[in-house]
């Protein structure tokens, strides 16, 4: 495939969703002049899912392989039994070799949705690093400093509250800036909550006698369905890529108003020309929010389902949240019969994840057993040959029967 210098092409990759550049100038400059590019992007596979806060990572490697550019994708399975310390408040838990390749198995399938996986150039990190005796670690980190590493925000906070900083967390950006070395990377991309990291990857390649990569960082950050805190599986504020289109369609109307714009331009293919007169509609009372959301969710499904999956998923919750009527297909359980505790119940139909949790939703109001609110923590229900229809949150049905 050819290079593609398309300057209005060039234009919009490198002003969407992009916070900042170093060096804008140097990467416009090879962009037109045709080279083909090494754009590099490292996930540390922490955990199976990803969701569209990190769909904005591969939107925009989507862009740079539709010019025609080289992706390269490293799975950190080294880098993740570090754990990243950007933005934490305390050391990461260090992730077994088992969980790290459990985690990785889903990757490619799920990027796949967005990127021609085929065309990728995929590395692991543990390529170099498993082969890295300890000579050869000496050599890496004698090429930063302490106090260049603990300079860092998150590290300056854990030492101001006298929060631990272990020796490994300083070794995460001398890791990362390697990656760049081993694959010469011509650009990285990433969150600004990278900033450090990928800004050390430049420094190295420098120090190494190699041309420095240009960073790209891409913002703002994608804020999940709660309204105040980043989008994260760990904060239960995400939509992930293999949700279903309803899931999709239902979490997405359930966002604040103020989060819509920042979500099309973030999540969805919609021009910037488009967004600014549907905000403009919206302001002037011209268009309900609602609507505007309603637009959002059907571009979001459209990128990862079928085209008609969409207005199935419309559909959906217009009869399900709108008309308050119960699903056509609701999934069911068997637990024994007789009497149980409506708490234990929750659990083994996987509506919560835990007792606690259970009582939380029940105390909140927030479950429903045959229609009716119910707000007893110490409920018990019966179950019989008769489904008994429990509903937890505004999308969450289960029919449970004897067994």
């Amino acid at each position: 495939m050819s290079v593609s210098t398309d300057p209005k092409k060039i234009e919009r990759l490198l002003s969407r969703c992009v916070v900042e550049t170093v060096v804008a100038a140097d990467l416009k400059k090879k962009l037109l002049s045709g080279k083909k590019l090494r754009i590099k992007l490292g996930a540390d596979p922490t955990s199976p899912d990803l969701h569209l806060g990190h769909a904005v990572m591969l939107r925009k490697l989507r862009e740079f392989q539709e010019l025609g550019h080289q992706i390269v994708f490293i799975i950190g399975d080294y880098t993740a039994r570090v754990g990243d310390p950007s933005g934490k408040s305390k050391t990461r838990p260090m992730l077994s070799e088992e969980d790290v390749e459990k985690n990785a198995q889903t990757y490619f399938e799920q990027a796949a949705k967005i990127l021609d996986v085929k065309k990728m150039e995929i590395h692991r990190n543990g390529e170099w690093f498993a082969k890295m005796g300890f000579a050869d670690v000496l050599k890496l980190v004698a090429q930063f400093t302490v106090a260049r590493m603990i300079e860092r925000d998150d590290f300056q906070k854990r030492l101001k509250e006298g929060t631990d900083i272990h020796l490994h967390e300083l070794m995460y950006p001398a890791m990362q800036a390697y990656d760049s070395v081993m694959i010469r990377a011509d650009v990285e991309i990433g969150g600004t909550d990278q900033r450090f990291n990928i800004l050390a990857g430049r420094d190295l390649q420098r120090k190494m006698d190699q041309p420095e990569q240009d960073c790209m960082f891409l913002g703002p950050t994608l804020v999940g369905l709660d309204g105040t805190k980043k989008m994260s599986k760990s904060y239960g504020n995400y939509i992930g890529l293999l949700d279903s289109p309803e899931e999709m369609f239902g979490k997405t109307m359930s966002i604040p108003d103020a989060l819509i714009w920042d979500w099309f331009a973030l999540t969805t293919d919609v021009e910037a020309e488009e967004i600014v007169e549907l905000r403009a509609a919206c302001e002037k009372g011209k268009m309900n929010p609602r609507d505007a959301k309603a637009r959002l969710a059907k571009e979001i499904i459209s990128l990862y389902h079928p085209a008609d999956a969409a207005d199935g998923a419309e559909e959906h919750f217009r009869k399900v949240f709108q008309k308050k009527e119960v699903p056509d297909e609701v999934p069911e359980v068997r637990l024994p019969a007789g009497e149980t505790a409506l708490i234990d119940a929750l659990v083994v139909a996987k509506l919560v994840a835990s007792k606690g949790e259970a009582r939380r939703v029940i105390a909140d109001g927030g479950v429903k057993v045959a229609g009716e609110v119910v707000k007893d923590i110490a409920a018990r229900i019966a179950i019989g040959k008769k489904p008994l229809l429990i509903q937890k949150g505004k999308r969450h049905f289960v029919n449970l029967l004897a067994e």
